[in-house]
């Protein structure tokens, strides 16, 4: 239930201002103890300077590496990373269309195709998911964590239950509520998220026990780099997951992964396959990804000028 509720969700939440994606990590000196179910972000200044350079994930060691459109740096210089971990960011880096490479004196050398633009990114919101509020797990701690280290600008709990006033009292205040119905496509919006604070540090929640709380305090330049991994992942990934590889595989209007046999949305990674009864292998079917995120959101499926730019006489070293 909470898969097809969060794939609707992210469907009704699709606006050309925007960028939504789903399952992405939030944990800043603990990475991988959160996961954000929905992300939504906000074009910045720059936002379209990013959206020409690539319609993909750009590698966050590139970014952070200590090269610009200027003059070409030796990759030993560029990385401080082991050769072969550099060789394979490089080889993304320039796949993807954010760096160039070539060899001067028999050592390879690389500089960005574009600036990268520090502005690009807006606001982003985390949107945690919870369709049944009686059986709400881990609800409460994962909001807490949210709250306290302020790395979202905005933090938002959506369910389709009805909303009590001890339901919303057992959240963080600073966490709006949204009670949103995945046949419908409706959202009503039961409280305000109050701003939370990006730019000042915060208190990383490491674990909670009943006589003691372990944290980590989280300098504002931390999570300023997370913002801006979590802004590059949301832009490259979206929500889309690839329709079933069955021969009752077909995809909604909307781009939601569903089975025409058992007649509703299905999560392929645990649902479809040889556990199914009614499984047969057969090529996914044909669904636009690409051009539904297009159209229906900020992200640009194929900027202008995207793509490596070859150099003349160098494009036998790329």
């Amino acid at each position: 239930m909470e898969y097809r509720f969060e794939l609707a969700l992210c469907a009704a939440l699709e606006s050309s201002d925007r960028v939504v994606a789903r399952q992405l990590g939030a944990g800043v000196e603990t990475p991988g103890t959160r996961i954000v179910d929905v992300c939504l972000l906000s074009p910045g200044l720059e936002f379209d300077d990013r959206a020409a350079i690539s319609a993909e994930r750009i590698p966050d060691p590139a970014i952070e590496a200590a090269v610009g459109p200027g003059e070409a740096v030796p990759v030993a210089d560029a990385f401080d990373l082991p050769p072969d971990r550099a060789a394979a960011v490089v080889e993304r880096a320039v796949e993807v269309g954010y760096l160039e490479r070539e060899r001067r004196n028999g050592r390879p050398v690389v500089r960005a195709t574009a600036r990268y633009p520090d502005d690009w990114a807006g606001d982003l919101v985390a949107v945690e998911n919870k369709p049944d509020l009686g059986t709400p797990g881990d609800l409460e701690a994962q909001l807490r964590y949210d709250a306290a280290l302020g790395l979202f600008d905005r933090v938002v709990l959506a369910t389709a239950s009805y909303v009590t006033r001890a339901h919303l009292n057992r959240i963080p205040d600073a966490v709006g509520v949204w009670r949103f119905d995945p046949e419908t496509g409706e959202r009503e919006v039961v409280r305000e998220p109050t701003p939370l604070d990006p730019d000042a540090a915060g208190v990383e929640i490491r674990a909670e026990r009943p006589s003691r709380t372990d944290v980590a305090l989280v300098s504002p330049e931390a999570k300023a780099r997370k913002r801006r991994r979590i802004a590059e992942r949301a832009y490259g990934k979206g929500w889309r997951p690839e329709p079933p590889a069955c021969v009752h595989g077909e995809a909604t209007a909307d781009g939601r992964p569903r089975c025409a046999h058992f007649d509703r949305v299905v999560d392929p990674g645990r649902e479809c396959g040889n556990g199914c009864p009614a499984f047969e292998p057969a090529d996914p079917p044909a669904t636009d990804r690409e051009g539904l995120r297009d159209e229906r959101t900020a992200w640009v499926a194929e900027p202008e000028g995207a793509g490596p730019r070859r150099q003349s006489g160098l494009s036998r070293y790329l």
